[in-house]
């Protein structure tokens, strides 16, 4: 997809589909990661890559621990912003907005999904907490296994999230660093387009 087409979108989430599809097209793998930005409440920054595993009308979702420090930071401050690059493309999309939590039925549905491996592993992760040890880790991964031999269930503070886009902007390389830019605004239901200097 040319800038002209970009010039031509009304609706960056359809425009973010089809750069998506692109993007799966081309890049080795994890087309759908994307580095989350959170803050705490006095704006301290942190960054880290997630799997973006669903965009809607709603908005980008991710699941996670929410004792994590970014399930911590968004409970503070439900303010995020995404970046993904796909450098196959020569492209990078960013996205700025509020974040909620999904409801239980989405995550739910989700974690069924997931590898018994990925279902133990999200059970036994105290995430961001201090680990004395990679043994430590695999002992729990173990005790919770034998403890749930069939069914694994969704631990209460696993949860889901999606991030509603305020402001979305696409780039595009160009030579001499000339990129093309186009920043989406959201205005109610609608969205405003805006051509940005590189």
């Amino acid at each position: 997809m040319e800038n002209f087409e970009v010039e031509r979108a009304e609706d960056p989430i359809a425009l973010f589909a089809a750069w998506l599809t692109d993007a799966e097209a081309s890049e080795p793998n994890d087309a759908n990661a994307a580095a989350l930005g959170t803050a705490t409440v006095d704006g301290a920054p942190s960054v880290r890559m997630v799997l973006v595993k669903r965009v809607d009308a709603r908005g980008f979702a991710f699941f996670t621990n929410a004792e994590s420090r970014k399930g911590v930071e968004l409970a503070a401050n439900p303010r995020a912003a995404m970046c993904f690059h796909w450098k196959s493309l020569r492209r990078q999309v960013r996205v700025e907005g509020v974040v909620s939590e999904l409801p239980g039925a989405d995550s739910d549905a989700y974690f069924r999904t997931r590898s018994r491996m990925s279902q133990l592993s999200a059970v036994a992760s105290q995430q961001s907490r201090v680990l004395g040890s990679r043994e430590e880790l695999e002992a729990r991964v173990h005790e919770i296994g034998v403890q749930y031999p069939n069914e694994v269930p969704r631990p209460s503070y696993w949860k889901g999230y999606v991030l509603r886009p305020e402001r979305m902007e696409f780039w595009l390389q160009g030579i001499g660093r000339m990129h093309d830019r186009f920043l989406f605004v959201r205005a109610g239901d609608d969205w405003t387009r805006q051509r940005l200097f590189p």
